[in-house]
């Protein structure tokens, strides 16, 4: 990543004269020129997105499975996700830094942090939507807890728990530009590296926008094929 920065900063002196390079503007030719510049920074902005994602989702879905049984705990859960995400990111990224070090790791702590809020907060509330009258039949039925949560009860708030994935995904892409602090790298590194250059902002923005664009696009698409009631009451 340290290489990608020097030579940010190489082109950077490197530009002069009157052209749209010295000129810090939108330069087509230099794009086109220096999109390989960027293949790594994007793909460790993917890595820290999708793994921070992940954990946060496995870790929030717990929590409010457990939440959802014994309704006391749900304050603190929901009160301490809540002040995890208040601290400010590049605050959290430095404070990080003498516990785990300058890296990957510290940029995916911090970013796990952060989806806790939404997550959790939508797996409780969809929960917590579920019909009463549906909890009510599948008991008369003879389902177990377990059955009855698993067969009934998730089914039913998959389309609240998949908003908060939603949202927490697109969330840590913005976030995830913030990592270059923390040394994890990513967009926000190119970005850094020659903030005042338009081409150089134009590209690592249009890079992080179009990831969060196809991450919510596949989330979608994975809602539609898990939620075939829904397709059905539509047509």
């Amino acid at each position: 990543m340290n290489s990608w920065l020097q030579l940010g900063q190489l082109e950077i002196r490197e530009r002069q004269g009157g052209t749209c390079e010295a000129n810090n503007g939108f330069c087509p030719d230099w794009i086109a020129d220096n999109l390989h510049r960027y293949v790594d920074p994007f793909l460790q902005h993917i890595f820290l997105t999708v793994v921070s994602v992940a954990i946060g989702f496995v870790i929030a879905f717990a929590l409010a499975l457990i939440a959802h049984r014994k309704r006391w705990l749900l304050p603190p859960l929901s009160a301490s996700a809540q002040i995890l995400y208040a601290i400010p990111s590049v605050a959290l990224f430095l404070l990080l830094l003498p516990i785990t070090g300058r890296g990957t790791v510290t940029g995916l702590v911090a970013l796990v942090s952060y989806t806790l809020i939404f997550i959790f907060v939508n797996v409780t509330a969809g929960l917590e939507a579920v019909p009463k009258e549906s909890v009510d039949a599948a008991r008369g039925m003879g389902l177990t807890e377990r059955q009855l949560l698993w067969r009934v009860e998730v089914p039913l708030a998959l389309p609240e728990i998949f908003a908060g994935l939603r949202i927490a995904t697109t969330t840590t892409v913005g976030l995830a530009a913030l990592a270059f602090f923390a040394g994890a790298g990513g967009l926000g590194e190119e970005i850094n590296a020659d903030k005042g250059f338009q081409s150089n902002i134009a590209v690592a923005g249009a890079l992080a926008i179009g990831l969060a664009l196809v991450l919510d696009l596949l989330i979608l698409i994975v809602q539609w094929l898990m939620t075939p009631w829904r397709r059905a009451a539509a047509a």
